[in-house]
């Protein structure tokens, strides 16, 4: 009686549980099918120059508090990053300290190209304001939205000209399964939910349920051979 009162709690466990599962293992296996630097798009990265040995001057903040003050380069030449106090970011010659402007289209095709490792064509150059930033940048910037024939997407920050991330197909594919993976297809990135936790603990009670059912149908036939 005993076995069969765990068969039957593992039976409907096993109703409850077993789309989560096969989703979790199929978005598992998605996900581990390419490595994590692939899926970045780490192999169509240039490589970031060096920084020129210059004697950089310091960026003219016009009296609003910066939180941080970075020195960077990429094809147009060393630049400053000034991350404000208040969110804000803004870059500044790094010669002579002067503020710059935000960066128009044809400086961001051109900053996708330079950090582009091949010679891939651009199809669109499209900017977007940090409210309406697509769903794939995640930086919550505003942005230039560089897209090239193979459809793979390098973000230009639209105020500092920095690389924010580049987006693949295959990424994009990955990060609809890590949606799956953790059930939050909203924003996918959220790891800690009722929903996910609930799910988890009872896909762990089918699991422990079925491995004492190994023990409790083993006692019965050797019951059953007496």
């Amino acid at each position: 009686m005993k076995h069969h009162r765990l068969m039957r709690w593992h039976v409907w466990l096993g109703w409850l549980i077993g789309v989560p599962i096969i989703l979790w293992t199929a978005s598992g296996l998605l996900m581990v099918a390419q490595p994590i630097e692939t899926v970045r798009g780490n192999h169509l990265r240039s490589e970031a120059p060096a920084l020129d040995a210059i004697d950089a001057v310091a960026p003219r903040l016009e009296g609003r508090q910066a939180k941080s003050l970075t020195l960077q380069q990429n094809s147009a030449g060393p630049f400053w990053v000034i991350a404000y106090a208040d969110g804000g970011k803004r870059r500044a010659d790094a010669l002579t300290g002067a503020l710059l402007p935000p960066v128009s289209g044809a400086e961001a095709n051109a900053l996708a190209r330079a950090a582009r490792s091949d010679k891939a064509a651009i199809r669109s150059v499209t900017l977007f304001t940090a409210d309406d930033a697509p769903a794939d940048q995640r930086s919550g910037r505003p942005s230039w939205q560089v897209v090239f024939n193979d459809d793979a997407r390098f973000y230009i920050d639209a105020d500092t000209g920095e690389l924010l991330s580049v987006r693949t197909r295959f990424w994009r594919a990955f990060d609809f399964m890590w949606g799956l993976h953790i059930m939050d297809l909203q924003d996918r990135q959220d790891t800690s939910h009722p929903v996910l936790i609930l799910f988890a603990a009872l896909s762990l009670a089918g699991s422990i349920l079925g491995f004492v059912m190994l023990f409790t149908r083993h006692r019965r036939k050797r019951r059953a051979a007496r």
